[in-house]
Parts: structure tokens; C-alpha cells; sequence
């Protein structure tokens, strides 16, 4: 059960400026489970095994802190400060970062939304998983963002994001990075010619509706440095229905120019927030993105999830010379069981084909236990 506590439940120093209109809350997930992955190339015949300690499969390990403060006339200054750690080792996540899943600050206002500043997820992120696949961004293979990468929970420094209230359901959010990992650069321009501004910048915005059994999305984020012939682009469309006895997900997508995925900015194919296939290669990249799944309650505290996702790598001159496979397929089935309202225990598999776009086959079983406080 979360816990709304005054600050100085975690530091003495806080405890002289607590109000009565301020509150902090504690909160957290630890999840852990065992389980088997295997990649094998069936041109080569090289296999990669890896049997043994799983953590944060469901969702990622973090401790965040989470709090607000009542500034008058429906004006408030909030702030989060959420940090990852894989529980193998009880070492930071997110390339080390105290706080790197969340560190932002901000003022919100129940009639205009809220402007907040800091490291955050990108609108794609917040607004497709869920609706977009039963797994969400979530249960390792079997996570959205394996093929819809700009919505693998992907985080970006230095930025400033508006999100409006609900209205009739309806929420909009835009946001702007500065420089998507690390220190903003200065502009600096030699006599070499060298280009001038050194940063990775982010556009991302999103628009979501969700009353009822009916939920939509639709997103676009745009990543772009001086150094890059083109920016890496990618649109998402998501939509999901709740029967009540079953509940559809559909998506599509498309990326151009490169990919968007979770921990920083890189130049590699699994590069995290990146330009995807190296600098002057990326230009003609493409994929079409689908997802189709469902998920059906099982008893009062039982869920089963099964899911499709394919990524399709259109015509070009980079995939001719390095690709082997056109389609990535990734095919899950997933249970969870809810042993209270804060500890469930899951089970998910997961069967890849063309995985990366190489002739690899993916095989992947986990079964696990998550306690959220």
C-alpha cells in the first residue's frame, strides 16, 4: 500500500519546512523470477543460452518519491524523483543514474494541466503501450517496445513537456528535449565547419482518448542532430476495446530514418535513444510496425494475455547489405495472478522469428513474482 508520508519520514532535514499542504509519497515495485532465453542462428548454428535469475520482467525495479505542494488558486509545484535498480546486484539502473527513470519538477493546475521539467518519458512511451498490446512495455520479449521502439519506454534528458487535463476523456501532451542524454551542449562552430549545434534533440507529442471499454492514441516523435542527413521519425496509431469477457489491442506504426528506444542516445542497432543503423546509413531506413493481441480475466484474480507483434523492414540499399530477414516476429502468451492487491505472481513465453532482422530464432519462458509498495 502506498504511503503518503511528510518528508521527514525520509530526511531529518525536512522535517522543519513539512506543511500541512505539502505531502511526500514513498512508493516502489520489486520484481523478480527464473527463466530460460535462447537466440539461435540458424545459418551459423551459434546459440546464445542464458538460464537463471530474472529481475524486473513485469516492471522495472524502482523507488521513486512522488510529491506536491498547494501554491493557492488550484496551483501546484510537484516534483518526482524515481530511481532503478536490478535486484541481482542492488546496482543503479538506467547507465547508473541516481534517478534515471524519472527526475523532473513542475507546476500543474487541475484547469490547465502541467508543465514539467526534467528527465522524463517521451509521449509515446506514456500514452501506446498499454493500449497498443496486453503486455504493455513489459515481460522482457513479449514488450511492445521490441517493435514499436518509440514506445519502449524511452527517457530523455533535458525536457520540458505540457500535458493538458482530461476532457471528456481526451488528453493531450507535447514535449521538447534539449539534448536527449547527458549535459546540453554549446553551440560551438570552428573554422572547420564543423557542425554547429552538438546536441540530439526530441520532438515528441501524442493525443489519447479513453471512456469507457474505448481507448485510442495516436503519436509522433521526431529525433534530429546537426550531424544527421535526416531525423529519425516514428508515428504510432493504437486503439484496444473491453468486452469484459475479452479485450482487443490493435497497432500500427511506422519508423523512418532510425529508432527510438529506452535507456540514452547511441548510433548502434540495439543503441538506446538512437539514430538506429550508424550515421549516413540510417537515411533510408523504414519499417511498418503491427500488433494485434487480447487478454481475458481468468476467475476473480487471474488474467491470461496473447499477443503478435511484427516489424517489416521496407526496400533499401542499407537492408540489402546487411539484413537477412525482412519481418521480425514475436509471438506471447502470458498469465498473471494477483496474490493481494499489491503481490501477484506471472508466467510468460515468448517465440521470435527474424528477431534483429537476422535469420536468429528467439525462445523465451519466465515465470515470476512482483510486490508493489
Amino acid at each position: 500500500m502506498k504511503k503518503t508520508l511528510l518528508a521527514a519520514a525520509l530526511m531529518a532535514g525536512f522535517a522543519g519546512v513539512a506543511q500541512a499542504e505539502t505531502s511526500v509519497t514513498l512508493y516502489g515495485i520489486v520484481d523478480t523470477g527464473l527463466g530460460y532465453t535462447q537466440f539461435k542462428n540458424k545459418d551459423t548454428d551459434v546459440k546464445a543460452t542464458r538460464t537463471g535469475f530474472y529481475d524486473g520482467v513485469q516492471s522495472g525495479n524502482r523507488w521513486g518519491l512522488r510529491g506536491s505542494e498547494d501554491l493557492g488558486d488550484g496551483l501546484r509545484a510537484v516534483f518526482t524523483l524515481e530511481s532503478g535498480f536490478t535486484l541481482q546486484n542492488g546496482k543503479s539502473a538506467q547507465d547508473n543514474r541516481l534517478f534515471g527513470r524519472e527526475a523532473t519538477l513542475g507546476l500543474a493546475g487541475d484547469s490547465w494541466g502541467s508543465l514539467v521539467f526534467g528527465r522524463q518519458q517521451n509521449v509515446a512511451s506514456r500514452y501506446i503501450g498499454d493500449i497498443a498490446s496486453p503486455f504493455g512495455d513489459s515481460m522482457e520479449l513479449a514488450a511492445i517496445g521490441k517493435t514499436f521502439t518509440s514506445a519502449a519506454t524511452v527517457r530523455a534528458d533535458n525536457t520540458v513537456v505540457y500535458a493538458t487535463p482530461n476532457f471528456n476523456g481526451f488528453d493531450f501532451a507535447v514535449g521538447y528535449s534539449f539534448n536527449v542524454n547527458g549535459a546540453q551542449n554549446w553551440d560551438i562552430k570552428d573554422a572547420a565547419n564543423n557542425p554547429k549545434d552538438q546536441n540530439a534533440k526530441l520532438v515528441t507529442t501524442g493525443l489519447r482518448y479513453a471512456n469507457g471499454p474505448v481507448a485510442v492514441a495516436v503519436s509522433y516523435d521526431n529525433l534530429k542532430a546537426s550531424a544527421w542527413d535526416k531525423s529519425a521519425q516514428a508515428w504510432n496509431l493504437a486503439g484496444s476495446y473491453d468486452f469484459e469477457v475479452v479485450k482487443l489491442h490493435l497497432a500500427w506504426g511506422q519508423e523512418r530514418n532510425g529508432t527510438l528506444t529506452g535507456r540514452g542516445y547511441s548510433s548502434s542497432i540495439d543503441g538506446d535513444l538512437s539514430m538506429g543503423f550508424g550515421a549516413g546509413s540510417q537515411v533510408d531506413y523504414k519499417t511498418n510496425n503491427f500488433a494485434v493481441g487480447v487478454s481475458a480475466p481468468v476467475g476473480a484474480a487471474g488474467k491470461v494475455m496473447a499477443g503478435w507483434a511484427m516489424s517489416r523492414v521496407s526496400d533499401n540499399d542499407w537492408f540489402d547489405a546487411n539484413g537477412e530477414k525482412k519481418s521480425q516476429n514475436l509471438f506471447s502468451l502470458g498469465y498473471t495472478y494477483n496474490l493481494s492487491k499489491r503481490t501477484n505472481v506471472y508466467a510468460v513465453g515468448t517465440y521470435g522469428t527474424g528477431y534483429a532482422f537476422q535469420n536468429v530464432r528467439a525462445t523465451q519462458a519466465i515465470v515470476g513474482l512482483r510486490h508493489r509498495f
